[in-house]
């Protein structure tokens, strides 16, 4: 039997005059990773922001793990953790020191988040970068770090916002397979936001095509079959560029 964790239903956000989410409705099943895609300003992070409970909806509701993320935000303290564009680490702490920073606010012993930091950091392929600082990490590397950061803590629920957006082709193609095998690997319900079709083609269950103001324009499932399919995928690439009036932003198409 599927589980519910991520639940929005008849959502509508206004800045002002401005709308920005417009009745949405969509939920994200335990263990599944869904990606939303959209143009530029069709609310992709507005609805993130409303997941992860930073905004409130004018109207409709927002569930994450059964309770309002906006009004019981300490509820899921622990339970959530999200990965940037931009990576967000502090300059002046090593990359295990940054690893560990979750679980220290957390209030783990300085010596069990250590640890599991340095594991962390093995597992996103960074076994010899412990004690480097920011600045002697290349731009894959502090991604990865701020990866092994979120991942620390070990949240039910990943946040992924535009995580892969700015790296090259071949440090975002490897750090989108590595990640996927992780997420899987342990389960994780993951909801992810971008712009780029190559995301959701390597690693969604779902993808979700937002139009502007917020609403689905396109739902499509991706599985292995699909994956290994190169029309299937040719054909799933057409659908969402289409969906997103041709401003798709891929590493390789």
């Amino acid at each position: 039997m599927t589980e519910t964790l991520i639940e929005v239903r008849n959502v509508t956000k206004m800045f002002g005059s401005y709308l920005a989410v417009d009745n949405l409705s969509l939920n994200v099943q335990r263990g599944e990773i869904v990606v939303l895609l959209g143009q530029t300003g069709a609310g992709k992070s507005t609805v993130l922001n409303l997941i992860m409970g930073t905004t409130s909806p004018n109207q409709g509701t927002v569930r994450v793990a059964g309770v309002d993320p906006y009004n019981s935000f300490k509820a899921l303290k622990g339970r959530l953790s999200v990965s940037f564009q931009t990576d967000r680490l502090l300059p002046w702490r090593t990359a295990v020191e940054n690893a560990e920073l979750g679980l220290l606010i957390l209030g783990k012993p300085k010596s069990e988040a250590r640890k599991t930091a340095r594991e962390w950091l093995r597992r996103v392929r960074l076994d010899d970068a412990d004690d480097k600082y920011v600045h002697e990490l290349s731009g894959g590397m502090r991604q990865r770090v701020s990866l092994a950061r979120a991942l620390a803590i070990d949240p039910e629920i990943v946040f992924l916002d535009e995580s892969f957006s700015q790296l090259d082709h071949v440090t975002s193609r490897a750090l989108r397979r590595d990640f996927y095998q992780i997420a899987r690997e342990l389960r994780k319900t993951c909801l992810l936001i971008t712009h780029r079709i190559d995301d959701a083609l390597e690693m969604a269950d779902r993808a979700i095509v937002l139009s502007s103001p917020a609403r689905i324009a396109l739902e499509v499932g991706i599985d292995e079959t699909a994956r290994a399919d190169p029309a299937r995928i040719a054909e799933l690439h057409a659908q969402i560029a289409a969906a997103m009036g041709g401003e798709g932003d891929d590493d390789e198409h």
